[in-house]
């Protein structure tokens, strides 16, 4: 059999991460070799695109070297030689967890549960992504690190408050990675930079040693480039830990992805621009919708007439402002490495809040799952855009609906994935969103795979080259 050609650098930083496993299992590439190509394109790259905050090539490089040995030895992990980021609010042993703030700087001690998770799996821990600070934000404009660029267009947002992690996997600078969401910080930031992402099930992934926003809503999140590697990613990092009070212990194994689309209910709102979606991303909401006549089964209009958005999405950000007070009560003390201005504005607003304020945005997590358990004994999944905009220059003011859409399924609880649907006139991509009830995760993985594989809008990655 003649010898197969190598594989170009550009091809090893597009590829999804289930083609590069296979490439290794077959020794086309060797874990060694694919990190030294990510480094060399963060070196390369991350000055201009500002994704990485924090960086150790000594260590990376130790991790590759460790997974070959294994890939040798015939023992592997299910990761094991792939490059992941990780954002900057889980603990890494030894690392500082800055959380996007200036006075962090204490070594953490123990790796957050996600991490051990990784690796464990053999996956090759590349570095700390930017975000905004203490996750507070939708932009990833930090005012300690500076602001992350959008890959596919320089002085454009990335999202956030995972913008980081998202722009680091779109530039083929990390082949996945791990965020937090919790009103939408891993979704949005995917719409805007034309990824594939997964915010699970409430308690599916431990959040233990990741800073918390609200740990009502915590939700570790997935970024890649491919549905399938979300699925590889999930199966790798969910399972119980009685160590996180919310994770959830399963009486059955992750359910299987037994839908039949031509089955399926899919439910849609009844006017999105009643509830403040664009009309240019209408129009490619449409288009994509189109373009799956039998995917998504039976279509049923859903009723959200008793749903405000705007309104539940700061009840939803009351409470992560809330419990911010107490998370970061020590940063907001410390005189000498201070926290922004705007971070201060917006956690004294909780502040200035009652305990009655407080019980009243907590009631509608509980509205919120009996809306879901009412929505999903009508539907199967719901269907809408993931942002009511695209991406937007960094120096525009920034809208304050970009969570509306995402907030729900963070609210209620649910699983949701967002998968490219296509571009704006602008030429930015944008996403659409797949949402399901509590436990249906792989079968969302599933359904998404099946309407990326027929749409094929994807972005042609990496962003930057």
């Amino acid at each position: 059999m003649s010898q197969q050609p190598p594989i170009s650098d550009i091809d090893l930083r597009r590829a999804t991460m289930c083609q590069l496993l296979h490439w290794l299992a077959v020794e086309r590439v060797r874990p060694q070799a694919l990190s030294e190509v990510y480094l060399e394109a963060i070196e390369r790259f991350n000055p201009e695109l500002n994704a990485y905050v924090s960086l150790s090539p000594a260590l990376m490089q130790e991790q590759a070297l460790a997974a070959e040995h294994r890939r040798r030895d015939g023992v592997i992990g299910r990761l094991d030689g792939i490059p992941v980021a990780l954002k900057d609010n889980f603990d890494v042993a030894g690392w500082p967890t800055t959380a996007g703030l200036a006075g962090r700087r204490q070594p953490a001690v123990e790796d957050a549960h996600a991490v051990a998770r990784l690796r464990a799996s053999g996956a090759v821990l590349i570095g700390k992504t930017n975000m905004d600070e203490g996750a507070l934000g939708a932009v990833t404009d930090n005012p300690h690190h500076g602001p992350t660029q959008n890959p596919h267009r320089p002085g454009y947002t990335a999202g956030g408050s995972s913008g980081g992690a998202a722009a680091a996997v779109a530039a083929g600078l990390a082949v996945a990675a791990i965020g937090s969401d919790s009103l939408g910080s891993i979704r949005i930031p995917a719409s805007y930079c034309g990824l594939y992402a997964l915010k699970p099930t409430h308690g599916e992934i431990s959040t233990r040693g990741m800073v918390a926003a609200a740990r009502r809503l915590d939700t570790v999140g997935l970024l890649a480039r491919s549905a399938d590697d979300l699925t590889v990613l999930l199966q790798v990092l969910a399972g119980y830990d009685a160590d996180d009070a919310r994770s959830r212990r399963r009486r059955v194994a992750l359910a299987p992805p037994d839908w039949e689309p031509g089955r399926l209910r899919a439910g849609f709102l009844p006017d999105l621009a009643a509830v403040g979606v664009k009309p240019e991303v209408i129009a490619v909401f449409e288009a994509a919708l189109a373009q799956w006549p039998r995917e998504l089964g039976e279509r049923r209009t859903v009723d959200f007439s008793d749903w405000d958005f705007a309104r539940t999405r700061r009840a939803g950000l009351l409470l992560m402002e809330a419990e911010m007070l107490g998370t970061f009560a020590d940063d907001l003390a410390n005189t000498e490495q201070r926290v922004s201005e705007h971070f201060r504005r917006l956690l004294g607003y909780a502040a200035g809040k009652s305990a009655a304020d407080y019980a009243a945005a907590d009631r509608v997590l509980d509205a919120a799952t009996l809306k879901m358990r009412r929505l999903f004994a009508q539907i199967d999944v719901l269907v809408l855009p993931t942002t009511p905009q695209g991406a937007f220059p960094l120096d525009c003011p920034v809208p304050d609906s970009q969570a509306d859409l995402t907030s729900f399924a963070s609210l209620a609880g649910c699983p949701a994935v967002n998968i490219p649907m296509g571009y704006l006139p602008d030429g930015m991509p944008i996403g659409l969103q797949l949402v399901g009830a509590r436990g249906s995760d792989l079968r969302l993985l599933e359904l998404a795979s099946v309407c990326a594989a027929t749409l094929d809008v994807e972005p042609a990655f990496p962003a930057i080259r």
